[in-house]
């Protein structure tokens, strides 16, 4: 937040944003649905990453699944990810845990690039045949975290916690509707305004991604 507010002109530092989080009282939530539920029918794949470096774009990418409350119920949230720029490729809700809105994701962002490696969790959307076929169908080595093991896909968890607290805790979204509206206008200012601290110069998504930083 402090490098985004310092490119909007304000010189603010970290400390001081702190200090206005903490007047403010914010803190988490509490967590909700467990959303990776294994299909032991299901091919596991070993995970490809540990010590891997992690130097350009369409290497590796990565998906999870997360859940978002609504006043009534829940809707699910799936998002892809390149590791190197950080840049959300694509992403899709659905009111049920279904394979479907996986697929569907998956198969737009195949139709206009690949990675080298695609790491997931081992969630029954993911070890499915149809979402690994699409994988395999393309050349492209899969990698699925150990069990347990959610910082196996940490790029993943980080942007979770960035759409949870910078969107979703902020609001209280009565439709599915709303949510999308809502997530629609975050990933746009995630891809291409706000500054990454976990890219070098606090550089922005879409520009890493696009060879422009």
């Amino acid at each position: 937040m402090a490098s985004y507010m310092r490119t909007q002109g304000y010189a603010v530092e970290r400390e001081q944003i702190r200090w206005v989080y903490k007047r403010l009282g914010l803190r988490s939530l509490a967590p909700g649905p467990h959303t990776s539920r294994p299909n032991p029918e299901h091919v596991i794949y070993p995970y490809l990453l540990r010590g891997v470096a992690i130097t350009r774009v369409n290497q590796v990418w990565s998906t999870d699944i997360t859940y978002i409350r609504l006043q009534r119920g829940f809707v699910y949230l799936m998002a892809i990810i390149d590791w190197y720029s950080r840049y959300v490729l694509d992403w899709q809700l659905s009111t049920s845990l279904a394979a479907d809105f996986c697929i569907e994701t998956l198969e737009r962002v195949l139709a206009q690039s690949k990675c080298e490696i695609f790491n997931t969790d081992q969630g029954a959307q993911f070890t499915s045949k149809e979402f690994t076929g699409l994988l395999n169908a393309q050349g492209i080595r899969i990698s699925m975290d150990g069990k347990g093991r959610a910082l196996d896909n940490v790029f993943v968890e980080r942007l979770w916690r960035s759409v949870k607290y910078e969107c979703v805790y902020r609001r209280e979204w009565e439709s599915v509707k709303d949510v999308r509206q809502g997530l629609k206008d975050y990933f746009e200012f995630y891809n291409h305004e706000r500054p990454h601290q976990g890219l070098r110069n606090d550089r922005i998504p879409a520009l890493v991604y696009a060879g422009k930083q």
